[in-house]
């Protein structure tokens, strides 16, 4: 698997291009898809500048663009970087006998969303297991990966009872990238979470299993896969200094309505001891993905273009339909 995906990978300009990684259900078993050979594989590159990659890209592979490519390269960097969540988005691109989707980020704006949560969008997407396919040496990248998947422990927990299985922790982080995404109404499994997350706990594990052994206030049983967490105030504010800045300052909106703390920590504080904060930090989370969700799938009808946007809906709209016909995983 890895040496055909690296193989499509090579069909992309190398000098520039920091990560790239791919997901989905053509990288990994999702319950109730039809066999991963058959499903669209997903992948992400991060660039380090935008302008001179989508240019020996677009020399390379022009029909991989929409009628955006009449922009130019400046243009096509322009796109990517100022609207929706900074990627941009070719997809239903046949390469290798296999049809793809990929999304180019620049390094730098990958580095800030994985810190910060911004968009949530590809931070949400390295929250689940991928299969990284080119890491190139940067400091930088690697703290903020490592970040990321630390900040997603602690939303999460923060959204759990004193008393959960693992599977349901991995279940809360991967949620954490759907709360608020409106194609969860229309065009999304119904099911998506669960059928992510039960055929790839082990997956889960090796992700999340270093991070485990190092989380204050928490008591896991190793071999039942089983947590006990403390929720006092203090736990509680522990877990919320740990939240990214983009979702403490939505928090701190959302609690100084009445502008009656004056900075960040006395809000945590106030929160920590309130008996709503698992609704107050969801609704934060809510507001992020929400808005990424809509700005980038606007986005996406012009970078894919109308044929394509129509052909790639329809096939979301018969896995939703699907997965209503499917038992209810339990």
């Amino acid at each position: 698997m890895t040496l055909k995906l690296s193989k499509i990978v090579s069909n992309f300009p190398q000098e520039g291009l920091a990560f790239a990684f791919a997901y989905g259900s053509g990288v990994f078993h999702q319950k109730g898809h039809k066999a991963m050979s058959q499903n669209m594989v997903d992948f992400i590159f991060a660039v380090d500048n935008a302008k001179a990659w989508h240019k020996e890209n677009m020399r390379r592979n022009r029909k991989h663009y929409s009628f955006l490519s009449s922009l130019g390269p400046e243009g096509i960097a322009r796109v990517q970087e100022n609207w929706g969540a900074r990627v941009y988005f070719n997809t239903l691109v046949p390469c290798e006998d296999r049809i793809i989707k990929y999304g180019v980020i620049s390094t730098s704006d990958l580095i800030d969303d994985l810190c910060l949560w911004r968009t949530l969008y590809i931070s949400g997407r390295l929250h689940k297991p991928v299969l990284i396919l080119k890491r190139r040496d940067n400091s930088a990248l690697l703290e903020a990966l490592q970040q990321n998947t630390s900040s997603a422990m602690a939303a999460a927990l923060l959204m759990l009872p004193e008393a959960f299985t693992e599977e349901q922790l991995y279940i809360a982080i991967t949620s954490l990238s759907y709360t608020g995404d409106f194609r969860m109404t229309v065009g999304e499994d119904k099911q998506k979470v669960q059928n992510i997350v039960k055929p790839n706990v082990a997956r889960f594990q090796e992700l999340y299993h270093p991070i485990l052994d190092h989380v204050n206030h928490i008591h896991w049983h190793k071999k039942q896969a089983f947590i006990e967490q403390d929720t006092s105030p203090h736990a509680v504010y522990s877990h919320l200094n740990m939240l990214p800045k983009t979702l403490q300052d939505l928090i701190w909106l959302e609690k100084n309505r009445d502008k009656r703390y004056q900075d960040t920590e006395e809000v945590m504080k106030s929160l920590a001891h309130s008996a709503d904060y698992r609704e107050v930090v969801e609704r934060g989370v809510q507001s992020i993905v929400k808005n990424s969700s809509i700005t980038q799938s606007l986005k996406s009808i012009l970078t894919a273009g109308m044929v394509k946007s129509v052909r790639y809906s329809a096939a979301k709209l018969r896995k939703m339909l699907a997965s209503k016909r499917q038992p209810v995983s339990v």
